[in-house]
Order: C-alpha cells, then structure tokens, then sequence
C-alpha cells in the first residue's frame, strides 16, 4: 500500500458505502430488521477497512504526507457520518424497526444490535431539528479536525527532540541493549555518540536505568511539555476549543454536561457514581500509596539522593528498590523474548496441537 493510494481508495469506498446507505433509505418495502440494521451494519465495511489501514499508519509510522492524507479525508468521513445520523429517512426506518423490539423474537446479540444502532442515531443528533441539527454537524467535523492537530502536535514534539549523549560516563546505568538501541539511532540520523529520544522504547528506558539525574530531569520535563510550549504547536487553544465544543454537543442532546453524555452508555451510568467511586478507590488505595512512596523516598535516601524526590526519579528509583527487595532484573527476562524466540515458542505450540488432533 502506497500512500498515493490512500485517497482514491476512500473516495472510491465512500462512494461505494453511500450507495448502500442509500439503498437502505430508498427501499420501498417495510423496514425490517433485515433490510435496515443488517444492512446498516455491513454497509461501509470496505470504507472501514481502508481507513482503519490509514489511522493505524497516521497513528504507529506517520510522516507528513500522511499526515497531509488524513487532514485532507477526515471532514469527507465527518461529512459521511453525519449523512448517516442525521438522516432523517433512515432514522425513520431504524426507529419503525425498533418500536417493533418486542415482538420481533430477536436473540440476544440481534436485539443488542438493533438497541446500538438506535441509540447511536439518537446520540448521533438523529432528534435535532432545522439550526440545532445544522449546528450539531459543524460540530462534529470541527472536533474531528481538532482533534487530528492535537495528536500531529503532540507527534511533531516527540519526533523534533533528541539527546544526544557524546560522554560515555553519562551512560551509567544503562544496560548494553539500551546503549545498543541508541548507538544505532545516533548512526542512522547521521550522528556520532548514543541518542535517545522521547519514543516509548527510548524515552521509558533511560527513565528507568540512567544514572544522571540531570538527564533523566531533562527528558522527563521534553516529554510531558509536549504541545504545551510556545510554539506553532501549542495545543491549548485546542483544548479549550475541543471543550467548548463537547458541551455544546452534550447540551444540544439534552445533556447537562459532556460527562453526562458519555456515561449514559457506560455502566457508572452518571458523573455522581463515578465521582462516588473515584473517592471509594482514593481512600482505599492512599495508605497504601503513601506507604510505598515513603519506601521508595527511603531507599533513595539511603543510595544517595539528597534532595527531596521528584517525578523523574520515580521509576529509576523504583527499579532498583525491586531489583533490591526481589532480586527481579527485567534486562535478564529479555534474552527470553527476543521475536525470534517467541516466534519458536509459537510453532513449537502449534505443532503439538496439530499432532494431536
């Protein structure tokens, strides 16, 4: 799959998909649950497929050209959504099929599949009229680009910054494979030394075995100041819009707040529940995290912190305080799952439930 490919396929599968959604809409017969849910569920199932590949890529191994990509698709998906749930025939169809639940004799999966698509019209704005309906669809095509630029902001900080470790004794700590890891970064960006960067594999390894407090401070505060410099890629205007626009959202549906909204289809079922047991699980738990805190406080005293702990020597500390009281070393649990073993393990298994059927 190339990238020049991406945009002709979603036109060609959009195209497609709303064909069948209009199929739906225009079928003169009675709506059933059939020739409605049924249908309504597979429709699109290629324009799915397609796009899960281009936000799984623009997510896992992006580059600007994606990134261009999925700018360029998502109000056309929007557009697509809202074709769907604010559709006033089809809501007609859907909600004909659903007045008739009762005594339809569906199994249980069927009717739980009937009560999503109804819900999902409902919460889809499928109720809205005149302005309110027109309002709730700019809406949604505006979160959804908003949302697109926090994540690229956030990707585009993680990319741009690196340390570039040229002193070996600032590597102490560090196991061979991290060392390793680092090396072969700093040769493919045409560097010479050990360069880390704030990519998981990178960032959580230095955190946890890197000696320098220093280093270790300055990778901590590159990470979680991400999107929030001042710079072109500052997200908190995003932010403030995007919660903005959730409560309008929530309150053109009837809702109190946007909290309300996503838990009506949650088990906690209101704000108040899950308040309730956020202070249940606080109280519960805080003796417990105070205790372990104080130990690892304590361990780092005793190796030679003077300062009071902070958040770039928890997992650094905590590591060798588990090392200390378990004698667990995960750098000696790794030999055993390189890919390669693991692939192994996997035919070894597979085989021997071949053989014994």
């Amino acid at each position: 799959i190339k990238h020049e490919h991406f945009i002709p396929a979603i036109d060609a599968t959009l195209k497609e998909a709303k064909e069948e959604v209009d199929v739906i809409i225009n079928n003169p017969e009675e709506a059933t649950f059939q020739n409605t849910i049924v249908a309504l569920e597979v429709a699109g199932e290629k324009l799915e497929r397609v796009t899960s590949v281009l936000f799984n890529l623009n997510s896992a191994e992006t580059d600007d050209e994606i990134q261009a990509i999925t700018r360029e698709v998502s109000p056309k998906l929007s557009e697509f959504s809202n074709y769907i749930s604010l559709n006033e025939k089809l809501f007609e169809k859907v909600k004909a099929v659903y007045a008739q639940k009762e005594s339809l004799n569906l199994i249980t999966e069927d009717l739980q599949l009937l009560e999503k698509k109804f819900i999902g019209f409902v919460r889809g704005g499928a109720n809205l009229e005149g302005d309110a309906k027109k309002r709730y669809a700019e809406i949604v095509t505006e979160l959804s680009q908003l949302s697109l630029q926090f994540g690229e902001n956030i990707l585009a900080e993680t990319n741009s910054y690196q340390l570039l470790v040229t002193d070996p004794d600032d590597l102490a700590g560090l196991p061979d494979s991290e060392r390793e890891a680092a090396a072969q970064t700093a040769k493919s960006k045409g560097k010479e030394g050990w360069l880390f960067t704030l990519h998981g594999p990178s960032f959580v390894g230095f955190m946890k075995y890197a000696d320098s407090r220093k280093l270790r401070e300055e990778m901590f505060r590159a990470y979680t100041s991400r999107g929030f410099q001042q710079n072109d890629k500052n997200n908190v205007e995003i932010i403030r819009k995007t919660v903005n626009l959730k409560l309008e959202k929530a309150k053109l549906l009837g809702f109190k707040n946007h909290a309300e909204y996503v838990l009506a289809e949650r088990m906690a079922e209101n704000p108040q529940r899950v308040n309730d047991f956020a202070n249940q699980l606080h109280t519960a738990s805080r003796p417990v995290a105070e205790k372990e805190l104080a130990e690892v406080q304590e361990f780092a005293k005793k190796h030679g912190l003077q300062d009071q702990l902070q958040r770039w020597d928890w997992s650094y500390y905590s590591e060798k305080l588990k090392n200390a009281n378990y004698g667990f070393d995960e750098q000696q649990v790794k030999p055993y799952f390189q890919l390669e073993k693991v692939r192994e393990g996997i035919d070894r298994k597979s085989t021997r439930l071949n053989s014994s059927h």
